[in-house]
């Protein structure tokens, strides 16, 4: 389970759900823009700890389908590696993700060992909200807020009826809930403790423009339950795993591969996240992206490898594995984990 003695096997992830659109369609768009897509100099280390979550979401892009029953955790061996090729290279931003990155058991030493590392560096939490309010959770606001972790929180909407369709019965109350305890705590009011929310549509539709909803958000949670937070990223939807699913199911996937190829935007590639991210999986096995991760696409389109068997100064320049599910992250305004692109 560590994945440290053994290296990775080649496409372990992939399934019917992560096959991309057209093989090389995504490379085709690129060709017809004349547009190249290699690596910069990386900046953000995103580790994706584990598939645990409290939550089984709809929209929910983990492959396997994240939620409580999941054992695939990040085992502590795997965990020290990453560590101690962080204290090397030294990327200015650790961004923590899952499944529940906070179900992780080594979660709090992970965080206190990331801010030894790095007193000013930004941390990032991808976090669900109800995650705050269950039990042996309680103080978790807390120890977020004294290690100065950003929170990057999932709410796909504003309405209750739209994120309990999405998240499940009672998500939206324990969501606002949870907002409240970290706006007590200074989330979303002080610039040290950033907030920023997360929105994502109910269907197969892209997002609206995020500037606009944004500004519904912030009128309406504070309107009707005084809620503030910093920003909202708007994220399209991902034709991978648990979503590609539910779009095979309602007889909606080819349409909305369809949906997001004719809106490709040659605009997004630039910003994309795979230019400047090292992704890395609970295994230790590293990715262009966690979307990649998940439909088994190693980094680069190259043969398995850990994290620590890469120099980070030699990633800038390289290839960047892509897919059909790229055209995602490039439909519309385009869409990365920092919200929309363009």
């Amino acid at each position: 389970m560590t994945g440290v003695s053994n290296r990775p096997k080649q496409s372990s992830h992939r399934t019917e759900a992560t096959a991309p659109v057209v093989r090389g369609s995504f490379a085709a768009a690129l060709a017809r823009h004349r547009l190249t897509l290699t690596r910069a100099r990386p900046r953000v280390l995103q580790i994706n700890v584990g598939k645990r979550c409290n939550l089984t979401c709809s929209h929910c892009h983990v492959n396997v389908n994240a939620g409580p029953r999941r054992a695939e955790m990040m085992s502590r061996a795997t965990l020290d590696r990453i560590l101690d090729w962080q204290g090397r290279a030294r990327l200015p931003v650790v961004d923590l993700t899952g499944g529940a990155p906070e179900m992780l058991p080594d979660f709090r030493p992970l965080m206190e060992r990331l801010r030894q590392l790095d007193p000013i560096g930004t941390i990032i939490d991808r976090c669900n909200l109800t995650i705050l309010l269950e039990p042996g959770y309680e103080d978790l606001a807390e120890f977020l807020a004294a290690h100065r972790v950003e929170i990057v929180a999932s709410l796909p909407c504003y309405t209750v009826d739209n994120v309990d369709a999405q998240r499940g019965d009672g998500v939206f109350e324990a969501s606002i809930s949870a907002l409240r305890r970290l706006n007590a705590l200074g989330y979303g009011r002080d610039p040290r403790l950033p907030l920023h929310l997360v929105y994502n549509p109910g269907g197969a539709v892209l997002p609206g423009p995020q500037a606009a909803l944004e500004a519904d958000y912030k009128r309406e949670l504070h309107a009707n339950f005084g809620i503030v937070f910093h920003s909202l990223y708007a994220l399209t939807n991902l034709p991978i795993a648990r979503f590609a699913s539910w779009l095979k199911r309602t007889g909606s996937y080819d349409s909305y591969l369809t949906l997001l190829a004719d809106n490709f935007n040659p605009a997004a590639v630039t910003g994309l996240m795979c230019r400047d991210t090292v992704n890395v999986s609970w295994q230790g096995e590293v990715f262009d992206c966690d979307f990649n991760q998940m439909a088994g696409l190693p980094l680069g389109g190259r043969p398995p490898r850990f994290l620590w068997e890469l120099d980070p100064g030699t990633l800038e320049g390289g290839p960047i594995a892509t897919a059909g599910h790229c055209f995602g992250c490039t439909a519309g305004a385009g869409s990365s984990c920092g919200g929309a692109i363009t």
